[in-house]
């Protein structure tokens, strides 16, 4: 029979926060308590965290199969007669339509979207989404859209041809204003200020023809010599018997003569209107002093002279 008190005690058996310990004699061995399924209680809790920092990981992950997508290499398009923006996003199923086209191919179009032109090259899906300021681009004539965006636009044509009516109104003034003018721009006037000293047709053996051809204004020397109506001038230089002269012609077929200058103003082939100055006074040729001599003809040649005063009158010059 064994001594009193030297039998083994028992093995201890304690639980401590979801764990076994067994023990001899000071030694402790912790064993995982197991619950009614046969499941670790404390490892239960423990494997959750391990697998949910997983799920935000793949979430993230998820977008990037898109934006590969997006950032696919770019096709180039040639733009052919009758295509416009719209058409060509719809026939591809363009996402963000004509206007992500219009932004992606911006610098190639120009600031009008509308104006497209055969041969054209379009890049398509370059670019990614279309740029925000693409809204205030009008759109395309053609396109579905353009309709409520161009209505704004219809009153502009409006008021550009209203202008021309405003001017059409306001032209009837004009003519109430027009006959105090018209004598100095379109009808005649008198060569010079001056009197007349020598009258149209005087005869005399001075003269080649026998007669005076023309009629002698008073002019000093320097004296501005004025168009008497509106024309061309056919000629402006030297003529021999009378000096400097200009000979213009006039619309009703007639010509002017302005003789004996002493510096001309205007040249050949000119046009001059009523008043205007053509030269200036002198005694040039075959002259015995300052003064003007003019002549109104049927042709630019010596030998047609008609009544020079008797014209400027019925044209309305004061003389």
């Amino acid at each position: 029979m064994p001594a009193k008190g030297k039998h083994r005690r028992p093995k201890s058996l304690s639980i401590s926060r979801g764990f076994a310990v067994a023990g001899t004699g000071g030694a402790a061995l912790a064993l995982p308590l197991m619950g009614a399924a046969g499941a670790n209680a404390a490892g239960a809790p423990a494997a959750a965290p391990a697998v949910a920092p997983q799920a935000p990981a793949a979430l993230q992950a998820a977008p990037a199969a898109p934006a590969a997508a997006v950032q696919a290499a770019p096709t180039v398009y040639t733009v052919v007669p009758g295509d416009c923006l719209s058409v060509i996003a719809a026939e591809r199923d363009l996402s963000g339509g004509w206007q992500r086209l219009y932004a992606e191919n911006r610098e190639a179009v120009g600031s009008d979207p509308s104006l497209i032109h055969p041969g054209l090259k379009l890049t398509i899906g370059g670019r990614g989404e279309a740029a925000a300021p693409v809204d205030a681009v009008p759109a395309p004539r053609t396109a579905p859209e353009a309709a409520p965006k161009a209505a704004p636009k219809a009153p502009k044509p409006a008021g550009r041809a209203a202008a021309p009516q405003a001017r059409q109104e306001s032209a009837p003034e004009a003519p109430a204003e027009a006959p105090a003018a018209r004598p100095a721009a379109a009808g005649f006037v008198a060569p010079v200020s001056g009197g007349i000293s020598t009258q149209y047709k005087v005869a005399g053996a001075m003269w080649s023809s026998g007669y005076h051809t023309g009629v002698d204004f008073v002019a000093a020397m320097g004296t501005s010599v004025k168009a008497v109506g509106a024309g061309t001038v056919v000629s402006a230089g030297w003529s021999g018997a009378y000096g400097n002269e200009v000979v213009i012609r006039h619309a009703d077929g007639t010509y002017s003569q302005y003789a004996h200058l002493s510096q001309l103003s205007v040249s050949s082939g000119q046009s001059v209107t009523a008043g205007q100055s053509i030269g200036l006074s002198g005694s040039t040729g075959n002259s015995t002093g300052p003064h003007l001599h003019f002549e109104i003809r049927t042709s630019p040649s010596y030998g047609s002279d008609m009544d020079p005063i008797a014209y400027l009158r019925s044209k309305g010059a004061s003389l």
